[in-house]
């Protein structure tokens, strides 16, 4: 039986934090937090699990109790939190959001009791949350109000397993530093702060533009102790980052003869900045280093867990393809990880297997995986289970227990996208067919605005059957509007309706992931439209479907004036208006095109006039909302680096913009922001108008063009600003700038 097989997993959690998982502090807690006016309303306890086996997975039931109390009874404390929110969203109608915030406080002073009670299950043991790159694409300027937020809104979804990688730079400086390394010879390892996440997976090393201060090291050391702490009181296990055997490449100068070997060139870097050092885990050094590690961690935190995240070849090919050289090396791996926690469990990111399959052949894989001996030792996550799991092809990993992931988003991008089916029927269906999966997780690169998506995977964790969506989207819609406890116009059902059986549906296998649009792009004639893969920008619904939606959520507004007082209404009908620009940027960009191949130069100068309408029709709309800026970005970035603040900036302006010291890997952050679409944008496609204004086609260069450009884009990127945000800003104004946009929208899409 599975149940049987896979117990470990359960005693893995609770052999660390048995205190935890028996307690109700924590849950008692959040209420204290997020419903102050309500802690006497609600009663909670722990259940004891069915005794037909240990490894049962959660359940909950909610109940109005005699005392006039909502009584929350679960096995675990993630089982009350998920309880909680079923209660809290699907009768007082209330919710934590991203961007939005939390509404909890607009639950309602005398809560609803309970016809009958609410009953939960879960179908997979582990609800996982993050992917290591989000730490950068998301986290990287987060404050401590930042994580509470998160850390809340992952509680009350049941999640119950997390990545914590924050403020492992802090154990990296101490652990070299006494080996004997400088703090100097440390520095030139450590990336910047918008770029830890690559160097954590040996892919770049060292920092352009900087170095990171110590002051922000030691303060992110104190930051994850809170995020850890939290996680522990909210029923999560944290997943602690392991040594993966990347060093500073003066690593000889204290360990002459230790064993080094030379990760790939990523991604068009200089030899400066990447092919990173690792030590061969045939090594009795990398033993040792991985002992002081682990050892430093549970020193600074507790013994709060078993797992530990080890990722040694994301996008780096293993210096040989022989099958006994990669059963060796993950061998040798698991036995230093056993060898500094007997109880430890490797947990590795699938990605490599998918990102890279002609070198990932099957024979590769399970040589891999065969390496560690024993199959509850690892944790394998199924990265981009929805689009290309690899799950299937490797029989379930070859016994591996394993998560089914969904990644849905690059970079942080923005645009409106989804996979509703596979997110549902493929999560419910590898339950019914593998004998070793033991989760769903959220695994995007960055969290946007595409919430939907990502509560409906984490919802599926307690449904046996694939969830409806028509009804899901409903309900979701009237949570979502429903905190003000007014009734919510029908069109905004409509308008939901409409996207989710379209932008929500998209079943053209060769767009795997959210789009983006190709005023993101650094101009060209050709090469930008109907890109495919995971950074696609083919539009795979009809926009006229996206316009009608759009017209029937402003309409709501109209109806409803209180809508424009609702911050997830303000939140959603931005990101709505973004997307219908951008849709109608790509339509004037090939009559561009068009006019410039027939050489009408009256016709390139009237579609670029166009363009920069739209684009600063978008600034404008972006601009009144602080989640869709900027500034904001920056002024998070220049606060959390306190005297390297211009560092920090630039760092946060490379990241999405050039993301490399020469443009290593340009636009594949590129974000819809006010500033960033307006200033840098605008300009970008300015410049290239001009450029073929005054270029005759049969002339035109990319090249030439691009190198003027690039010289552009260095000089943006160096830019130092002292602007602050003002969360309210714009606010007012919405109501205008979008009864605006929406006189122009139709002559927009009839040029």
């Amino acid at each position: 039986m599975r149940l049987f097989q896979l117990a470990w997993l359960l005693l893995a959690v609770t052999d660390v934090a048995a205190a935890s998982t028996s307690s109700t502090d924590g849950v008692t807690a959040f209420i204290k937090r997020r419903l102050p006016d309500h802690v006497d309303s609600f009663q909670v306890s722990i259940a004891k699990a069915p005794s037909a086996s240990i490894a049962a997975n959660d359940s909950y039931n909610v109940s109005s109790g005699g005392n006039g109390k909502i009584h929350i009874q679960g096995t675990s404390p993630s089982a009350i939190m998920q309880g909680l929110h079923r209660y809290l969203a699907d009768v007082a109608h209330v919710d934590i959001w991203w961007f939005v915030g939390s509404e909890l406080d607009k639950a309602p002073k005398a809560l609803p009791r309970l016809v009958q009670p609410l009953e939960g299950s879960s179908i997979v043991r582990f609800r996982y949350h993050w992917n290591t790159v989000t730490t950068s694409y998301t986290s990287a300027f987060w404050s401590w109000e930042d994580w509470e937020l998160q850390l809340d809104w992952m509680a009350l979804r049941g999640v119950n397993l997390a990545l914590a990688w924050i403020g492992v730079e802090k154990i990296f400086t101490d652990v070299f530093r006494d080996i004997g390394l400088t703090q100097e010879e440390i520095s030139s390892f450590l990336s910047g702060p918008a770029f830890l996440a690559w160097q954590h997976f040996g892919n770049i090393q060292g920092s352009w533009g900087g170095d990171l201060p110590q002051a922000w090291i030691e303060d992110q050391f104190e930051l994850q102790k809170k995020i850890v702490k939290r996680m522990i009181e909210l029923g999560m296990t944290p997943i602690l980052p392991a040594f993966p055997g990347f060093v500073p490449e003066n690593i000889t100068r204290v360990w002459p003869n230790v064993s080094l070997a030379e990760s790939p060139i990523w991604s068009g870097f200089s030899g400066r900045f990447t092919a990173d050092k690792y030590i061969t885990p045939y090594d009795p050094h990398f033993a040792e280093l991985q002992k002081a590690f682990l050892t430093k961690q549970n020193e600074a935190y507790g013994n709060v867990t078993s797992f530990w995240t080890l990722d040694q070849f994301n996008e780096n090919k293993p210096a040989s393809g022989e099958l006994d050289y990669l059963k060796n090396v993950s061998h040798n791996t698991w036995q230093t990880l056993k060898a500094a926690d007997p109880s430890a469990v490797w947990v590795m990111q699938g990605w490599l297997f998918a990102s890279d399959k002609t070198y990932w052949i099957d024979d590769r894989v399970k040589s891999f995986l065969d390496g560690v001996p024993v199959n509850e030792d690892m944790l394998l996550l199924d990265l981009f289970a929805e689009s290309t799991p690899q799950w299937q092809r490797t029989e379930s990993f070859y016994g591996k227990p394993w998560i089914w992931c969904q990644l849905h988003d690059y970079g942080g991008n923005m645009g409106l996208y989804g996979q509703i089916e596979n997110v549902t029927k493929n999560a419910v269906e590898a339950v019914q067919t593998s004998k070793s999966i033991v989760g769903f997780g959220l695994s995007m690169e960055g969290q946007e605005g595409n919430e939907i998506m990502y509560d409906l995977l984490l919802d599926q964790a307690w449904r046996k059957e694939a969830i409806e969506t028509d009804k899901y989207f409903s309900d979701w819609v009237t949570v979502r509007y429903g905190a003000d406890h007014k009734e919510i116009p029908e069109n905004l059902y409509t308008a939901w309706d409409k996207v989710r059986s379209t932008v929500y549906n998209n079943t053209d296998s060769s767009v795997t992931a959210v789009t983006k649009s190709i005023f993101e792009l650094a101009p060209s004639i050709s090469g930008l439209v109907n890109r495919t893969g995971h950074h696609p920008t083919k539009i795979t619904y009809d926009t006229k479907t996206l316009i009608s939606a759009w017209n029937d959520m402003f309409s709501a507004g109209d109806q409803a004036r209180w809508l424009f007082d609702n911050e997830a209404y303000r939140y959603d009908l931005t990101d709505w208006t973004r997307q219908v620009l951008a849709n109608a940027f790509e339509a004037t960009y090939n009559k561009l095109v068009e006019k410039y191949k027939s050489n009408n130069t009256k016709g390139v100068k009237c579609a670029g006039d166009r363009l920069q309408a739209i684009l600063q029709t978008m600034d404008q709309v972006l601009d009144t909302n602080p989640s869709f800026k900027l500034s904001t970005w920056i002024q998070a970035a220049r606060k959390s680096g306190g005297e390297a603040a211009d560092f920090f900036e630039y760092n946060a302006r490379n990241q999405v913009t050039l993301w490399g010291p020469n443009g290593e890997i340009e636009d594949y952050a590129s974000k819809q922001w006010a500033g960033l679409v307006g200033n840098y944008y605008a300009h970008r496609w300015q410049m290239f108008v001009d450029y073929l204004v005054a270029t005759d086609p049969k002339e035109y260069d990319q090249n030439v063009f691009k190198k003027k450009l690039r010289e552009w884009e260095t000089q943006w990127n160096n830019k130092t600003t002292h602007e602050s945000v003002n969360v309210d800003a714009g606010k007012n104004d919405m109501q205008i700038v979008m009864r605006d946009t929406a006189k122009n929208l139709m002559d927009i899409f009839n040029l």
